[in-house]
């Protein structure tokens, strides 16, 4: 029997835009239930290896008929998301485009437009599977109609599938809907007839005709009820009752999937952001591409190609090796190319001796008249780096240059590139290795094989070069690019080749002090649980707070009631186990995230851990840490600092010092803003939070308590972030009225500081984008969403950018003058967004003080003075 699946198009996509938050295009344009709508389709597609399908949609103007019944029927919905209606008709495109039959009817509710095709259907005996979690369309069930909800595990009901459900069989589903009404659509119903009720008295009594006829049937309040509100019943049941005399197709053919038209498909998978969906597109359309790509297994071969590349002025290079950590990596080939469709691989571990190669590549490389590029080209250059070659020309990066155009976007790979601008799925290094613990070591890879995935890296790094430079230069992010990303690949690069010395003992006997810790905690949280736990399990955290301890549950989430951070932190002040809570976790964090872990990354060979920093993380242009993130290791908390401790010069007679830009953000607020009461507060170099407080208590700074002060820098800094009165009234733990009191109070005393923020918001939105004092750009395109909350959040991004920003590449330029003009033994070992930290011997403690100092602060003229403060410690806690 031919099986047809009838999808609720209309329900699909409500259902995604709330369970999806947050999901934009490139234009800034929300595709959450888009996308949640397509993804349902493939499971649906994929679960059910369906054949034939039809998605249906609620046609315009489509209650009309039930309105011109009862003209409240849904008049209580709130109207449509101003951003869900533009996403219904790209879910027709997209249905056009994938080749799904898909039906809309004028005036005719989707309900009804499926109820009239699976009547169609289940008299030409073709299985039919209504999808969807609509109560209403169980009226239809029997014999070949059956009702599938793909949101509930593929759950199908059948006749008594629905009659465990709902209480009543299918037949009976109409009366019951009519007696018990339908809140979500207005459906009147008889008032105090509940579910259950009503399941009981129609098995008892057989239809709402019979109870109607003979209401004696019932007694007390039931009765009254059903004698006065017998009108709303026979309403209802016409509004419940499905409309199946909808003219439909009645072709099986005209139901069967079409192939789908890839390159339209894949244009408006583009349009939309689909990555994802992008990828799993064939490369059909893509294959005619002529590429020629070869493998340099010769003397003679490899002779002729160090000549040919001796002559050119640009080379893109790309490294294999055996590991992801450039530091702990081994060479085991290298590719070369200039020109797109060509590219050429010379094995490492090939016929031609190991030895040979390096003495006929190494002088190519380290000529300085040949530019190299590549895709984060600061690994090729460790790598090569531990080989004695180095890279002395870098003239171009096309991740760099990627996040430079778009930072805005999280997705710089090459492989994610090559598919957005070229519509190619490049092959996966898992192709080549595996995974698991079938993976292979790259040295084992076939050469012909290894060749071809170097060279396809080689040849799209080259075609996305030829792409992002002329808009580089149109967009006027040239010098930005050239002369401060660029040249800062090689400042990283040394700072991860140093390292930080860790001692690991010190982290052992905190990690002692940790577990007891806990284990007190733990035991504080069993006795007022008054039962053990895993306190790692939200499910089972959940049922002891909401369940046993009866706490009201402040938020819920698909799973169940949460139990995150925030939902603790509003509980906590009530409840002395959400405090406790608390106080785990965050030690918890600590132990697992550092005490655990931080011992295994140091190095073998040089005892010290080598994290990475990268230049294109943080959309503001902020350099980010990873493997592992020493940036985020709290300053604040005692067990941070011990932490901290455990880093120190790895020799005696040497220190750490640590040089801090002092409220650097707010300083650019005060020279963008203008605003001349800030000017002057920083010119006379005054406590900035102290002077805020006794504007916005009205009150002379000797007046000014601690408390003042505290809700002063949380306005400060909150203003910068965008912060609204809600935000704030969080973080001080006061009323929204009194947050928006200090606010309001807040730009009164400092009237440019909200001119300039609002003009910064004005920019974005006429422009799409935020722009830094260095020319810097983030593209906001969402800053005119439809969708509020979306637009709320774009707008803190305008205003935070030119701050954040800015303070990002200041401290940048100061490293890359640090590096440049420093002379001695001192290193630069980490940066901690407005703070740079140095390994420096005792002798040179007093000159790299003053040299950076000096530096950090005339690297940029302000109209007010940058401040920066040094401090020197015997470890990282010192400083």
């Amino acid at each position: 029997m031919t099986r047809l699946f009838v999808i609720d198009a209309s329900g699909y996509l409500y259902r995604s835009y709330f369970a999806i938050r947050g999901m934009t295009n490139p234009q800034g344009e929300s595709t959450n239930s888009l996308y949640g709508f397509i993804r349902s389709y493939q499971k649906l597609l994929k679960d059910f290896e369906a054949t034939h399908v039809v998605a249906v949609f609620d046609g315009p103007q489509n209650a009309a008929s039930r309105l011109a019944i009862y003209p409240a029927y849904k008049a209580h919905r709130e109207s449509m998301p101003p951003d869900l209606r533009p996403q219904i008709e790209w879910a027709k495109t997209f249905c056009q485009l994938a080749g799904i039959p898909h039906l809309s009817e004028t005036g005719v509710e989707a309900d009804d437009t499926m109820g009239s095709i699976a009547v169609w259907a289940a008299a030409h005996n073709i299985e039919t599977y209504l999808c969807s979690s609509d109560k209403d369309l169980a009226q239809l069930v029997g014999g070949s109609i059956k009702l599938l909800n793909t949101f509930k595990e593929n759950q199908i009901l059948d006749s008594q599938g629905v009659e465990a459900t709902y209480g009543v069989p299918p037949e009976k589903i109409i009366d019951f809907l009519s007696m018990m009404g339908d809140s979500s659509d207005n459906v009147p119903g008889v008032s105090g007839f509940g579910p259950k009720t009503v399941a009981d008295l129609l098995k008892i009594h057989g239809s709402l005709d019979n109870l109607l006829a003979n209401p004696d049937l019932l007694t007390g309040k039931k009765r009254d009820q059903l004698i006065a509100e017998r009108e709303h019943a026979l309403l209802s049941r016409q509004l419940v009752t499905l409309n199946t005399a909808v003219i439909v197709p009645q072709d099986l053919s005209q139901y069967a999937l079409q192939a789908p038209t890839l390159p339209e498909l894949k244009a408006f998978y583009h349009q939309m952001g689909f990555n994802s969906l992008l990828k799993e597109l064939k490369n059909d359309d893509h294959q005619t591409l002529t590429f020629d790509y070869q493998l340099i297994d010769t003397s003679e071969a490899l002779d002729e190609l160090i000549q040919l590349l001796a002559q050119q002025k640009q080379i893109a290079i790309d490294v294999e090796t055996t590991s992801i950590k450039p530091l702990q990596a081994n060479l085991v080939g290298i590719g070369f190319g200039f020109q797109a469709g060509q590219a050429w691989y010379v094995p490492l571990n090939g016929p031609i001796p190991r030895e040979h190669v390096m003495e006929k590549i190494a002088p190519l490389l380290e000529n300085p008249h040949i530019g190299f590029f590549g895709h984060n080209l600061k690994y090729d250059y460790h790598v090569l780096k531990n080989l004695g070659i180095s890279l002395r020309n870098i003239c171009f990066d096309t991740i760099i240059a990627s996040f430079l155009l778009n930072a805005h976007s999280r997705q710089h790979s090459l492989e994610i590139l090559a598919l957005e601008l070229f519509g190619k799925v490049l092959t996966p290094i898992s192709a080549l290795i595996g995974k698991g613990k079938q993976e292979i070591s790259m040295a084992d890879v076939p050469l012909r094989q290894i060749a071809d995935y170097c060279c396809e890296d080689v040849d799209y790094s080259i075609r996305l070069k030829q792409h992002f430079e002329p808009q580089i230069k149109e967009r006027g992010l040239g010098d930005l690019f050239q002369n401060l990303e660029l040249p800062l690949i090689q400042v990283l690069a040394a700072m991860e080749e140093t390292g930080i010395f860790l001692d690991p003992n010190v982290l052992f006997v905190f990690g002692k002090e940790l577990a007891i810790s806990l284990e007190a905690l733990s035991q504080a949280i069993y006795n007022l649980a008054g039962e053990s736990f895993n306190l790692n399990s939200p499910k089972q955290l959940a049922s002891i707070l909401y369940e046993k301890l009866q706490i009201p549950p402040p938020k819920k989430i698909a799973t169940g009631y949460s139990t995150d951070a925030e939902v603790l932190e509003k509980l906590s002040h009530q409840y002395p186990i959400a405090k406790i809570l608390l106080e785990y976790r965050s030690l918890e964090k600590l132990r697992s995230t550092y005490v655990e872990t931080l011992p295994h990354e140091i190095h073998p060979h040089t005892g010290r851990i080598h994290c990475t920093f990268n230049q294109t993380g943080a959309a503001t242009g902020r350099l980010s840490c990873q493997d592992p993130n020493l940036q985020n290791i709290p300053v604040r908390t005692t067990e941070g600092l011990k932490i901290r401790e455990a880093f120190r010069p790895e020799k005696p007679g040497w220190n750490y010092l640590a040089a801090d830009y002092s409220q650097i953000e707010l300083r650019l607020l005060a020279h963008l803003s203008e605003d001349p009461t800030l000017l002057d507060a920083f010119q006379n170099n005054r406590d900035i939070h102290t002077h805020t407080a006794s504007l916005i208590f009205d009150l002379p700074v000797s007046l000014v308590t601690k408390e003042h002060r505290h809700s002063a820098k949380a306005v400060n800094f909150g203003i910068i972030y965008g912060q609204q009165a809600f935000g704030l009234s969080q973080e001080l733990h006061i009323s929204v009225k009194e947050a928006d009191r200090f606010i309001r109070t807040y730009f009164e005393r400092y009237p440019s500081v909200k001119a300039f923020l609002e003009k910064c918001k004005d920019s974005a939105r006429v422009t799409g984008k935020a722009v830094t004092m260095t020319g810097r750009e983030r593209l906001i395109p969402e800053i005119n969403s439809r969708n509020a909350q979306i637009r709320q959040a774009a707008e803190r991004l305008a205003v935070n950018t030119p701050f954040q920003g800015t303070a990002a590449d200041l401290i940048k330029m100061a490293m890359l003058k640090i590096q440049n003009e420093w002379k001695g033994l001192a290193k630069m070992i980490l940066q901690i967004h407005d703070e740079l930290v140095f390994e420096v011997p005792d002798e040179e403690v007093e000159r790299l003080s003053q040299q950076v100092r000096h530096t950090m602060q005339n690297v940029m003229q302000l109209k007010i003075p940058l401040v920066v403060d040094i401090v020197i410690g015997k470890n990282w806690k010192e400083c």
